[in-house]
């Protein structure tokens, strides 16, 4: 569960094709679904995670390649010719420094300016790029502010989300997506001039529709513990705030199981806010004895984006009966979210 405000605007001349609906009963086929999915209209991969340097400076770190399908047919022979938008976002938060940097580029994919290639083992926007060798994936951005190179490789095995190979997110046939997580990845390599070390989280969904009208936001969490676990979990926010009953979440053991947590099986509190956006949460799942709080960071992780609405999303530390790092996603809070 992810970004999906951001590619409204890129999405809304892509109404009225006939696009593939995610639902049960999805054949997965690695290492190829790490890669594109054409017939479904959207698609983005999204990694985050949280470093330090020899000496204990600590960064967190993200890197999104979002894809928009625009037709299912392919008339015109331009090589200019949209029929994906590509959007991709790159944020670095310097938490000793308390500073956050983000930046943003549109394209399309035009004669090899952006893309999505299982042939060529990549996901690119520009020189912003995840390029595979094997099960190593490799990332690259360069900004105005801020730079990053970084070799990740998994410690544990990818997971599917959700039941019956769908996150649901909606009542209803296709108000759903195929939601593949790799939960810990072993990070090196530099952020501007530091050599650094930690990990971080790999999401890749794709999908035709998602959230249903009265949807206006969501929280999202990711958390990797100390104790080898990890947890995705997010709640789906209504309009009149109360909670969506399709809000879920997926437990990871130590052995690389994913358990499906329903919405009844954890709780999300909110608590000290910055501006409209709640920094600190309490989190449990009573079954797994897991109780913790997550505090953010550093405060002012917004992405201020021209593209799409605003939100907020950044790095977290987790305490509690365990302790962690993780990333936390907060959307609708400025401004109504729909798909």
């Amino acid at each position: 569960m992810r970004s999906i405000l951001l590619l409204t605007l890129l999405a809304a001349t892509a109404i009225g094709q006939t696009w593939r609906e995610a639902v049960p009963g999805y054949n997965y086929q690695f290492p190829r679904d790490h890669f594109e999915h054409q017939d479904f209209r959207t698609e983005w991969w999204y990694y985050t995670g949280n470093v330090q340097d020899a000496q204990g400076k600590r960064f967190g770190f993200e890197l999104v390649f979002f894809r928009s399908g625009q037709t299912r047919t392919n008339d015109n022979p331009s090589v200019w010719a949209a029929k994906d938008l590509y959007l991709a976002h790159a944020a670095l938060t310097d938490i000793d420094g308390k500073r956050f940097y983000y930046d943003e580029r549109p394209n399309r994919e035009g004669p090899g300016i952006a893309g999505a290639s299982f042939e060529k083992q990549r996901v690119w926007n520009g020189n912003w790029q995840a390029v595979w060798s094997g099960e190593t994936q490799t990332l690259d951005a360069i900004t105005p502010t801020f730079r990053f190179h970084l070799d990740l490789t998994p410690l544990k095995s990818p997971v599917i989300n959700g039941e019956n190979g769908v996150s649901q997110k909606a009542e209803g046939r296709g108000r759903a997506s195929h939601y593949v997580t790799f939960p810990r990845l072993a990070v090196k390599g530099t952020i501007n001039t530091y050599n650094v070390s930690g990990q971080a989280w790999m999401d890749h969904e794709w999908f035709t529709e998602q959230l249903a009208s009265d949807q206006t936001g969501w929280d999202w969490f990711s958390l990797q513990l100390d104790n080898n676990t990890e947890f995705m979990l997010f709640e789906l926010r209504h309009k009149d705030g109360t909670i969506d009953p399709y809000s879920s979440g997926t437990y990871i053991d130590q052995t690389g199981r994913a358990h499906h947590l329903k919405r009844a099986d954890f709780t999300l509190e909110p608590g000290r806010k910055s501006g409209p956006y709640p920094v600190e949460w309490h989190l449990r799942v009573p079954s797994i004895k897991m109780d913790v709080l997550a505090k953010a960071a550093i405060d002012n992780q917004t992405l201020k984006s021209n593209t799409g609405p605003t939100y907020w999303e950044g790095s977290v530390a987790y305490e509690g009966t365990q302790k962690g790092v993780g990333y936390l996603e907060m959307t609708g809070y400025e401004g109504l979210v729909h798909f």
